[in-house]
């Protein structure tokens, strides 16, 4: 889903590297020095699982899991997959140089607005609440990120309109892939380790009566 250089206008990267510093800034303010070992090694999940691409037609796919890095790191995903984008660029020539702006928000974006989904679970309550909002929260990514994509590419013209539908439609079987292994991970570590999914309310453990101070007086224990 990286958008290559010498296909998009410079208005269009302009307005993508302001909106990335402008939103690393504002999510770079939620990350603590305790937080940087998580963000490192869900950067990575990121970084390798982009790596892997399957052909289809004329452009390729491959697992984003931007949605799964807005599920375990909640606002500081962006600055997260910033960084891989980056990093890809940088080893891989994926993208390009100029594109890196668009590129993050369009990913970076996504994994924000997954983690909106995510944390709608708190609304409601039933059972496998955190596999139903992990695949949500997954697939949401991806149409994001899709649809971010779609508009990027409009913007050089009405040439890439047929463009633009082809790659939004060629990730629908990622958007559904990505649901299933984002609601798994999700349902898994919510079990095993919760505190490590973001936005996790600690659980309040009402006091057993065992607990609760005596009620006897001191005249029922004095002999009369």
């Amino acid at each position: 889903m990286h958008i290559s250089d010498g296909i998009l206008e410079w208005p269009t990267l302009v307005a993508g590297g302001v909106g990335t510093v402008a939103m690393a800034a504002y999510t770079l303010r939620k990350l603590d020095l305790d937080d940087i070992p998580k963000v490192s090694v869900i950067t990575s999940v990121f970084f390798v699982a982009s790596l892997i691409h399957v052909p289809i037609g004329f452009s390729s796919v491959h697992l984003i899991l931007n949605g799964l890095v807005g599920v375990v790191l909640g606002m500081r995903a962006f600055p997260a997959i910033m960084l891989g984008i980056i990093l890809q660029t940088i080893l891989f020539g994926h993208g390009g140089i100029t594109v890196i702006g668009v590129n993050c928000v369009m990913l970076g974006g996504g994994g924000l607005c997954a983690y909106a989904v995510w944390q709608l679970r708190h609304r409601f309550h039933f059972k496998k609440n955190e596999m139903v909002f992990g695949a949500l929260a997954g697939a949401t990514g991806i149409f994001s990120s899709g649809i971010i994509l779609a508009l990027a590419l409009l913007t050089t013209g009405k040439e890439f309109a047929v463009v633009a539908g082809l790659a939004l439609g060629a990730h629908i079987p990622v958007m559904i892939v990505e649901g299933l292994v984002v609601g798994a991970c999700a349902a898994f570590l919510a079990k095993v380790k919760p505190d490590a999914l973001a936005g996790q309310r600690p659980i309040v453990i009402a006091p057993t009566d065992a607990a609760q101070p005596s009620t006897t007086s001191a005249d029922e224990d004095t002999p009369k």
